[in-house]
């Protein structure tokens, strides 16, 4: 689940590459509905159930406390990549996606003609998406192992989210290369560091003899961290994208209607 989660940056820069028409008020509604499977199961799902576990195991003094500790420091985490990237590189900010040929950025550094300059900004992106997708990978990963249908949601909520940053990945490195096999490369590679966050997690796990399937104070704390990181992600990420991509309404239907299914999927399933 994972790996399809962050192979999904490929098919971002394939929508570029090979000029695959798309609607943008498309787009917007399916970022628009990945926030929202991304929301609900945060905080319907993992949330609430981090704070049950936590409870229920009474080996953590202040046990909830620390559940919402967790929820914060998730964010916290990937707050601080955000603050330690750019804005002007990173991929993750509304202004540097466009489903346009050009980007803001793209276009300023094609006027100058240096075709350095644009790589470099690929290079850059990618690496961006790397460092950013390492949490990413770890919330698939947790969600996966707690709960395979919530992994099901999650994974397709991550996947929609990746395909914007395919798009900043690719463009730049076509611009500079005129290498489409390049660009596309790079762009699905950026996606891969997913992998690489959950089997760092499952190593962590491993080592200091976490169970990652329930069964201790750990475990919650890490389901509360990963609510965390999913609910940054939604409205630092997909919900400014969205509204950039398509009409408000838009996008705020497919929030509502990611909520939904999610929530009707995981009354009858």
């Amino acid at each position: 689940m994972t790996l399809i989660a962050g192979a999904a940056t490929g098919i971002g820069g394939a929508l570029v590459l090979f000029k695959k028409k798309i609607s943008s008020n498309f787009l917007a509604a399916a970022l628009g509905l990945s926030a929202g499977v991304m929301i609900f199961i945060s905080l319907a799902e993992l949330f609430p159930q981090a704070q049950a576990e936590i409870a229920a195991t009474g080996s953590i003094k202040y046990g909830e406390a620390f559940t919402l500790l967790a929820f914060f420091t998730g964010m916290g985490i990937i707050m601080l990549i955000d603050f330690l990237i750019p804005e002007y590189e990173n991929p993750h900010e509304a202004s540097g996606l466009s489903l346009e040929s050009h980007t803001p950025a793209v276009g300023l550094l094609e006027q100058t003609g240096n075709e350095k300059a644009l790589q470099r900004l690929g290079i850059l992106s990618a690496l961006a998406i790397a460092i950013h997708n390492f949490p990413e990978g770890i919330a698939t990963f947790v969600g996966a192992l707690n709960d395979p249908q919530m992994g099901t949601g999650i994974t397709f909520a991550i996947a929609i989210h990746n395909i914007p940053e395919g798009i900043a990945v690719a463009i730049p490195i076509y611009y500079a290369t005129r290498s489409k096999g390049k660009a596309l490369l790079l762009a699905t590679l950026s996606g891969f560091s997913e992998v690489i966050g959950a089997l760092l997690c499952w190593a962590f796990t491993a080592i200091f003899g976490i169970e990652l399937t329930g069964g201790g104070p750990v475990f919650p704390l890490i389901l509360s961290a990963v609510a965390g990181i999913m609910i940054y992600i939604s409205l630092d990420e997909l919900l400014p994208t969205a509204e950039k991509y398509g009409k408000h309404h838009i996008a705020i239907a497919g929030v509502i209607s990611g909520m939904a299914i999610m929530g009707i999927s995981l009354l009858i399933l």
